[in-house]
């Protein structure tokens, strides 16, 4: 019973006489490429080819020579996906990749139909085997996703509060007509909703690169950073300002206006304030998603003048003779001397 060749996939018997001269030809291990076993079976090459194709798809991939190492992998998944092919390409033999090497004798009378060649690249033998232009091309045949974009949008804190729109550019490539592609770039506004937190990290779906073939766009990914404020330090939803006191204010008591995201409210600080404690202010942080608001925490600080006047330092020193407090009591409190 004769071979079939796969010329135009119609059998045919062996032509008569010798075999074709082949010049030698440069290998490309077909399985190294594609990363797995000679003995893999068709789900596993389908398996690694998706994979790698996601990987490099020169509309995805911003590795440098993705677009060449995507062809590499569609040449190799041409041939060992196509049963007949395969086995085709498996009787070649084993050989390293780069390694020149001929078909073994018979070879062409099994698998081959062409006009005699001399030197001739295996990728072309392949081709002229029935290798899918759509591959030669560097064209998946399947629906790809598009590509995710990342970005980090830096807000402020009022920002937060009412919300923002940011603006970023998504690349969205197109393919010259001799099939080489060209990136464009395409302004996207991406609204953030309030209530944003430090660090959090935000899907948009559908918003990121256009898909291929029929496929679906990716999405954009935003990592919220909050820019320093002058005043308030955020803690997740709660803010944190130092509120300096005067050291007459800490030990009378005192009224005093604290600035707050929505302006001023005055607040009542307790005769005997001590530095280090926290004046709590509900709601006065920043806004939660759903309803509410973090806190607002003032932490007081005694502050003392710099300089004086005169009458001033009168009473500084009216007030040393006069009081019996000493902060450092606590220091020698139970300890005995020789």
């Amino acid at each position: 019973m004769p071979h079939r060749s796969l010329r135009h996939g119609v059998a045919h018997a062996p032509a008569p006489g010798p075999s074709r001269w082949w010049g030698a030809m440069k290998f490309k291990d077909y399985y190294e490429t594609l990363g797995v076993a000679r003995d893999a079976s068709e789900e596993e090459i389908k398996k690694a080819y998706r994979r790698l194709a996601r990987q490099f798809h020169p509309d995805i991939s911003k590795e440098a020579g993705a677009e060449e190492r995507f062809k590499a992998i569609s040449e190799a998944y041409g041939t060992l996906s196509d049963p007949e092919k395969r086995q085709a390409y498996d009787e070649l033999g084993r050989h390293h990749a780069g390694e020149d090497f001929r078909p073994p004798p018979g070879w062409d009378t099994r698998f081959w139909q062409g006009q005699p060649h001399g030197d001739v690249d295996l990728a072309d033998l392949f081709e002229q085997m029935g290798f899918r232009a759509s591959q030669r091309q560097g064209r998946p045949d399947f629906p790809m996703r598009g590509q995710d974009i990342e970005a980090v949008a830096e807000l402020s804190l009022e920002e937060v509060v009412h919300g923002t729109t940011v603006t970023l550019e998504r690349p969205v490539p197109q393919r010259r007509p001799d099939g080489s592609l060209e990136r464009h770039s395409q302004t996207v506004r991406i609204r953030v909703p309030k209530g944003v937190t430090d660090g959090e990290r935000l899907r948009i779906p559908a918003r990121g690169g256009p898909g291929s073939g029929g496929g679906p766009p990716g999405d954009v990914y935003l990592d919220i950073r909050l820019r320093p404020h002058r005043l308030f330090q955020a803690v997740g939803h709660d803010l944190y300002l130092p509120l300096p006191l005067a050291p007459w204010e800490a030990v009378l008591g005192a009224e005093i206006a604290v600035p707050t995201l929505d302006g001023r409210v005055r607040v009542t600080v307790q005769a005997g304030a001590q530095a280090g404690q926290k004046l709590r202010l509900a709601g006065k942080g920043l806004p939660r998603r759903q309803e509410g608001a973090g806190d607002l925490y003032g932490v007081l600080q005694i502050v003392t003048p710099r300089q004086i006047n005169e009458r001033e330092r009168e009473l500084y020193l009216e007030l040393a003779s006069a009081s019996s407090f000493d902060p450092r009591q606590s220091f020698f409190a139970g300890a005995t001397h020789d």
